[in-house]
């Protein structure tokens, strides 16, 4: 009986050393947790490195694994599958996976803002949307730039449909540059930036400054289960992506340097002046109910969803 007392102690007194973890991390060792990005590394994703590189999850309890999206890479899937826990989407991409029946959740903004825009050249005809009537604008091929090009448009007074439409796929930037078309539809924190750096002056036309609501374009998403049966895991990740955000906005050219470090073949200029030009948009922030709504009728407008959004339903308002 002595023999048993002892072990059962000696069980006890690990058992109580295993949970005394410290800086707030939770008790036993960080839990192993992937998650799949929306894009290749770059500025937008500096929070999540940063948060990384500090120790942040870690404190949290997790043990971060960060996959970049491949040729055949779907996240929304891979998420409802429980193949990842976590991936960073694009609100309009969160959407359509809800609607064809993927039940994933946006957990927290990442952006604050829309980062689509119609881009032209500041040296062309094109001054506001409605000077594209008549002219051409490049387009990927997605709906959302579709979605785009309209609401400029008809939000500035014109007529989206006397807009040419022609589909360049990715390559904004050097179509723009060598002055095939007078326009294209882009994100104003790459291809705008990227511009710029080439010595190409541009005129950036903000989709939330013609039409559309100020809905956070890229969004921290979990599994509806991931959501319902680990809410803990859900608000540790939360919280610790929140501080790297918050690390990466008080001190930019340290959480440039987290990112870098873990990503070191991006070009450093590049990176820092996405940096620059998103920074007033990564304030970490809750979701906003009514911006939300508001984005979701908007997607319904223009044919990106195809019957109204449950907003309730597809965010984490509530945590």
């Amino acid at each position: 009986m002595r023999r048993v007392a002892a072990l059962l102690a000696a069980v006890l007194l690990l058992a109580g050393a295993a949970g005394c973890g410290g800086g707030g991390a939770e008790p036993g060792a960080p839990r192993g947790v992937a998650l799949v990005l929306d894009f290749t590394p770059n500025a937008v994703h500096s929070g999540i490195y940063a948060a990384r590189r500090q120790g942040y999850y870690r404190d949290a309890g997790v043990d971060l694994t960060i996959r970049q999206p491949g040729e055949s890479t779907d996240a929304p899937k891979l998420l409802a599958a429980g193949r990842v826990e976590f991936a960073i989407l694009d609100i309009h991409d969160l959407g359509i996976a809800r609607e064809r029946g993927l039940r994933v959740v946006g957990a927290m903004p990442i952006v604050q803002r829309p980062l689509a825009a119609i881009i032209a050249r500041a040296d062309g005809p094109v001054r506001r949307p409605r000077d594209l009537e008549g002219r051409s604008v490049g387009v990927t091929g997605l709906p959302s730039d579709e979605a785009v090009v309209d609401s400029e448009v008809a939000a500035d007074g014109g007529e989206p449909s006397r807009v040419r439409r022609v589909t360049i796929g990715f390559d904004a930037v050097s179509s723009l540059a060598a002055g095939k078309i007078d326009a294209a539809t882009g994100f104003w924190n790459a291809e705008g930036v990227a511009l710029r750096r080439r010595g190409v002056p541009v005129r950036t036309l903000k989709v939330d400054r013609y039409g559309a609501p100020p809905y956070p374009e890229l969004v921290l998403t979990a599994s509806q289960a991931t959501i319902e049966d680990d809410p803990g895991l859900v608000d540790s990740m939360v919280a610790a992506t929140t501080r790297g955000y918050e690390f990466v906005v008080a001190h930019p050219a340290r959480g440039l340097d987290d990112l870098l470090a873990e990503v070191p073949t991006l070009d450093r200029g590049d990176q820092a002046a996405q940096l620059r030009a998103l920074l007033p948009d990564l304030q970490p922030a809750p979701f906003g109910p009514r911006v939300l709504r508001e984005w979701a009728a908007w997607d319904l407008e223009h044919g990106l969803l195809e019957r109204p959004l449950e907003v309730e339903s597809a965010f984490r308002l509530n945590p």
